[in-house]
């Protein structure tokens, strides 16, 4: 587990929080945190490198978006199975998370579970369908949201302003 010193968790606790929308992200972060745009780069770059840090990307809100349904659908999959779903699902643009998780429930048969993404609920019951004829899996449940209780992202740093922690 790396360890982070002060000045790294501070440049960490902004850049797991959305980037300064300035045409100097990185060196407005630095200058927030005490450090120079050099040092917050290699830090970053190092940590990419390593693969604590996945990707930088924009985070696009669905619902604002037009994509206003999705459902999880749990598949009722053998391991060997899900692997090649999961693999197939990788092109899938309409599906955002697919995992394997083996159930321990004598009545709940599902493994494989997949988010999947429409405009309303009609349009993700065509994606469910698309899917099932081209895969594998046949046997699902669908399981709509009622509401969104909370989603947010994992915060690992307190951000701006508090005492950051690791």
């Amino acid at each position: 587990m790396p360890f982070f010193d002060d000045k790294e968790k501070r440049i960490l606790a902004i850049a797991q929080d959305n980037l300064p929308l300035t045409l100097t992200p990185f060196a407005d972060m630095a200058r927030e945190c005490g450090a120079t745009e050099d040092e917050t780069l290699k830090l970053l770059a190092s940590l990419k490198a390593e693969g604590v840090i996945r990707r930088f990307g924009a985070s696009v809100r669905h619902q604002r978006a037009g994509w206003a349904h999705n459902e999880m659908v749990a598949w009722k999959a053998l391991e060997m199975e899900a692997e090649i779903a999961g693999g197939m699902l990788a092109d899938n643009p309409r599906v955002s998370h697919a995992y394997y998780r083996p159930s321990s429930a004598p009545d709940w048969p599902y493994e494989f579970y997949t988010m999947v993404h429409g405009r309303d609920e009609a349009d993700c019951e065509r994606v469910i369908q698309e899917l099932a004829e081209k895969w594998p899996l046949k046997e699902y449940a669908r399981l709509r949201s009622l509401r969104e209780l909370k989603k947010t992202s994992m915060r690992y740093f307190e951000g701006r302003g508090d005492k950051a922690r690791a």
